[in-house]
């Protein structure tokens, strides 16, 4: 069972607790049941003839029952949002949160599961087993390095759209970011010298996708310092991380990986010294995503960065996950694609880029709420499906 965290505030009168009474979710029925023939054709015996023709072809499941607009939101608590591992049921009111902006911003039903952590294949094993209710997978708040394994067995064991959004989502928008910030500076985003602070989750998936956007100098750091394969004490996706960046050989610590950088993504917490932020190169660009507590604040990170992003609300230029995972599950559903491809990934951030014609260095992405954010999304997914 997963540890309570060592401090918090539980104030049952307080906006926040009451926001969160009795839950944020509920069901709605959408065909009336006003009579006896409502019944007969909702439920027995009329509900029998749609059964037999989905048993008789299991793809009308998703024009007949509400599969093809529901989502699972899945999690086991183990590594969530910064609060780390507090267990199914601290998870839940965060996946309920995720299930609110899946229906608000891109109308799909999402439904929260929340399940006792395991062994990966137990957890594999355990969501191939539900899956048949839903037309998508979204994983959440899954701790490293099991997460990567846990998704990849179920891609290639499900039919439908399985998507990590701690990975994925946060590499599509900071890589939508980072186009617009480089519109701004008038540079080649291949041509910039990338520091990734964080090999978990979402560095690994920030790094990736950032190579396959055409980045060719990327250096990831964890808390030990810079992944090179001579580090001894690598295995697993950090040695398969290692063998692919920093093409330059450098060693040592984050402060020797920011010398001369142009870009810092920080997706690991903690807090860079100024001393090293005063080292990366000349009108930089600052990332740093860690919540609610930036890894430099931004009134530092200014001092030094032409451009700054964080993970908060308050401050501008927002790396928020909403802005990519309503419309990638939007466009996979409509589209019928079974999986959600690396093109697809490349696709919805330069569609998030685009909706803001003429960036400016406080403006590199647009507001979550701006009008038609999921829609450009969904469709630049669906083309590619």
């Amino acid at each position: 069972m997963a540890a309570a965290p060592e401090q918090f505030a539980f104030d049952p009168q307080s906006p926040v607790f009451r926001a969160h009474e009795g839950g944020k979710l509920g069901v709605h029925a959408t065909q009336p049941l006003r009579d006896r023939a409502d019944l007969a054709l909702l439920y027995t015996p009329g509900v029998a003839e749609v059964s037999l023709a989905i048993a008789a072809d299991p793809t009308l499941s998703l024009r007949y029952t509400a599969r093809g607009n529901t989502v699972a939101v899945i999690s086991d608590g183990t590594a969530v949002l910064g609060l780390g591992d507090i267990g199914p049921l601290g998870a839940m009111p965060v996946m309920e949160g995720k299930a609110v902006l899946f229906k608000h911003f891109a109308d799909i039903d999402a439904v929260p599961v929340v399940m006792e952590s395991g062994t990966v294949d137990e957890l594999v094993e355990a969501i191939v087993r539900i899956a048949p209710s839903y037309g998508g997978i979204n994983l959440e708040d899954i701790s490293a390095p099991r997460c990567f394994d846990i998704e990849e067995q179920l891609k290639d064991r499900l039919d439908i759209p399985v998507f990590h959004d701690d990975q994925h989502g946060t590499a599509i928008v900071v890589l939508a970011g980072l186009i617009n910030a480089c519109k701004v500076l008038d540079r080649e985003l291949a041509e910039q010298r990338v520091v990734v602070a964080g090999a978990g989750a979402a560095g690994v998936a920030v790094t990736k996708l950032l190579q396959r956007a055409g980045v060719r100098d990327v250096i990831v750091c964890d808390s030990r310092g810079i992944l090179a394969p001579s580090r001894g004490d690598l295995g697993g996706h950090k040695l398969a991380l290692a063998a692919s960046t920093n093409p330059r050989g450098i060693h040592g610590g984050l402060g020797d990986a920011l010398v001369e950088a142009d870009v810092y993504v920080g997706v690991s917490g903690g807090t860079v010294p100024e001393a090293q932020v005063a080292r990366m190169a000349r009108d930089c660009m600052i990332f740093a995503l860690a919540n609610p507590t930036p890894e430099v604040h931004p009134d530092v990170a200014r001092r030094h960065a032409a451009i700054v992003a964080t993970g908060r609300s308050d401050f501008p230029n927002q790396i928020n996950n909403v802005l990519a995972f309503p419309g990638i599950f939007r466009g996979a559903l409509d589209s019928g694609a079974g999986r959600i491809t690396e093109a697809m990934k490349l696709a919805a951030a330069g569609a998030i880029a685009a909706l803001v014609p003429v960036p400016t260095p406080d403006e590199i992405v647009p507001s979550v709420f701006q009008e038609g954010v999921a829609d450009a999304v969904a469709a630049a997914v669906a083309g590619l499906a």
